[in-house]
């Protein structure tokens, strides 16, 4: 016979039993959190940018098509493409020979009329003096009168051809400075100090300079590499929120690692139109320091024009914010719920919280998982 204490203790037992095996396939069967992307929310700072709606490019300073300024055969090229050169190197030659050959016959012709003009200006002078000492004999009545007209028209004319010996020397000399002007139109020297970008032409080649409409392609392509800038179409929309002085971030795509401070240095003063694109307005941009790296002209580069900025504000990031300006913000039950946000400055990256979040906040960052909804459980994505 069962005692009936005993019935109550088994019964006891099984409901613990049971309770535990219910709660263990409960554990091992229960829902687990979502993993998502969330960030913390923390202080830093915003800035409000624009960029460029179409690669920009970097230019030089100073650049130069250069050509000769008279037709010839081309006789020396003094450099290759590559090389620096200073301003007034001579770079390439044409074939000047009887250009040469005048400059020197206009060179004796310049020191023949010197000789001629020091033997006539001699005899002036004698002239001078024997017209002075007539007119003291005269004056003592040595000699007649007309004795001394003569010895005064001899000086007249003797310092008259002095003076046309010094005009003969000054045609002699602009003869000498055509003769050379004609050679300096077969030479071709650097305007300023650079590298050498293309050369057009081989020894031995004809080459002339562009006819007026018909462009032809250019001896010598002189480039400076130590003045840079840059150039970028920035939409008409945009056009009136950029200043001249403000500041820049400049990337290439050739340097995709590396940001150069920038400072806007020029807008252009008329909307660019191009068939099937925007109207864009083009801005320069100069470099804040001289780059360390070699930068090649025609770089395409892409400009940030910073528009302005605050410090030290609580942000979030802005691929975070939702439409109308709401988050999925993960409460102390680890559990998603949906928050208004109050916002102020923005940008591509991070969106400044003026209300509706404190710092230390985590937010979710990214929604294309179809499990996400209000009070859903999550968790941090393990990277």
């Amino acid at each position: 016979m069962i005692s009936p204490i005993k019935n109550p203790l088994r019964f006891i037992s099984l409901a613990i039993a049971i309770s535990a095996i219910a709660l263990v396939s409960w554990y091992f069967t229960r829902p687990k959190p979502l993993e998502v992307e969330l960030t913390t929310i923390a202080k830093g700072d915003v800035e409000a940018t624009i960029v460029n709606t179409r690669a920009g490019t970097i230019k030089s300073c100073q650049r130069a098509n250069l050509a000769p300024a008279s037709g010839g055969q081309i006789a020396k090229i003094w450099i290759k493409e590559g090389d620096h050169v200073k301003k007034g190197q001579i770079l390439l030659e044409l074939w000047n020979i009887d250009l040469q050959a005048q400059r020197e016959l206009a060179q004796r012709q310049l020191a023949i009329s010197q000789e001629r003009r020091r033997e006539t200006c001699i005899l002036a002078e004698n002239a001078q003096r024997e017209s002075h000492r007539t007119q003291q004999l005269v004056e003592q009545g040595f000699v007649s009168s007309q004795r001394m007209d003569d010895a005064n028209a001899n000086a007249r004319s003797r310092r008259a051809n002095c003076d046309a010996a010094i005009t003969d020397i000054k045609r002699a000399e602009a003869q000498v400075r055509v003769a050379q002007a004609s050679i300096d139109r077969t030479v071709i020297t650097a305007p300023f100090s650079g590298v050498i970008g293309h050369i057009s032409g081989e020894l031995g080649e004809f080459t002339t300079p562009s006819p007026p409409g018909v462009p032809t392609p250019p001896a010598i392509d002189l480039i400076d590499d130590t003045c840079l800038y840059i150039t970028a179409p920035m939409d008409e929309v945009d056009a009136p929120k950029v200043k001249t002085g403000q500041e820049a971030r400049i990337t290439l795509d050739a340097m995709p690692e590396k940001v150069f401070p920038g400072k806007i240095r020029r807008i252009a003063p008329y909307v660019t139109e191009i068939e099937k694109q925007a109207r864009t307005v083009d801005i320069e941009v100069d470099f804040q320091q001289t780059p360390t790296d070699t930068l090649l002209v025609g770089y395409s580069a892409d400009v940030e024009v910073i528009l302005e900025r605050k410090n030290n504000v609580l942000r979030i990031p802005t691929q975070a914010i939702r439409q109308n300006n709401k988050v999925w913000v993960v409460d102390t039950k680890n559990q998603l719920m949906e928050q208004q946000l109050e916002i102020g400055l923005s940008n591509w990256s991070f969106t400044e919280i003026r209300n509706g979040l404190k710092e230390g906040d985590q937010v979710l960052i990214s929604f294309d998982q179809d499990k996400i909804k209000m009070g859903v459980a999550v968790q941090p994505k393990i990277q």
